[in-house]
């Protein structure tokens, strides 16, 4: 079996940490500002996000929900269950996630931005959701025990990590066997050229 060849992108990884850390800090604090990328409501809407759910949430969570996809929609969640939500932002998806699984179950959201964590933590606490609880860490490197979890969801993050194999290996370790991940993210249909890749200002704007 041929194997492909990965190129990872040559950017400075803590540069491009602190430049998507600034700009999700103006999504948690500012997020009527107004972004290239669609935010709030309009794109929880576009997105295929039952109102039921959409309303049953926090203002401070939706607000600054800036997700690419669904991740729900590629299977239920049930009962019970263990969730991991990666780049976990401002908690709209945890928060989802918390109400399906119920007060059984467990959801851990892990990301690498103060105050999108912040603010997911007082949208759980007025959510009344004890079950939900945010952690700081990066996709790479995932602050959660080995086979935690039967499902682990993520919504606009691995396209912002240079080093994808690195977070899908992370994704499977968290897994429990016979876990599942559901992510919805930003695809592709041509390769980006390597000095795309390698242009710092192309990740956040």
């Amino acid at each position: 079996m041929t194997s492909c060849p990965i190129s990872i992108p040559k950017v400075d990884l803590p540069t491009l940490r602190r430049e998507i850390q600034k700009e999700y800090a103006e999504v948690a604090t500012h997020p009527e500002k107004g972004f290239h990328f669609h935010t709030g409501q309009p794109l929880a809407r576009m997105l295929g996000y039952p109102d039921a759910w959409v309303e049953a949430l926090p203002a401070s969570a939706l607000e600054s929900f800036a997700g690419t996809g669904n991740p729900f929609s590629a299977g239920q969640v049930q009962p019970g269950e263990r969730v991991v939500d990666v780049g976990s932002g401002a908690g709209f998806d945890s928060l989802i996630a918390a109400r399906l699984v119920g007060p059984e179950g467990q959801v851990i959201g892990v990301d690498m931005t103060a105050a999108m964590r912040e603010k997911a933590r007082a949208a759980a606490l007025a959510a009344g959701l004890a079950q939900v609880e945010f952690r700081e860490g990066y996709a790479e490197s995932l602050p959660v025990p080995d086979a935690w979890a039967d499902l682990v969801i993520s919504n606009g993050v691995v396209n912002l990590c240079p080093d994808k194999l690195a977070v899908f290996r992370e994704l499977h370790r968290v897994l429990r066997p016979g876990g599942r991940f559901q992510l919805g993210d930003i695809l592709v249909q041509r390769e980006v050229p390597q000095d795309a890749k390698d242009d710092i200002d192309l990740w956040t704007g």
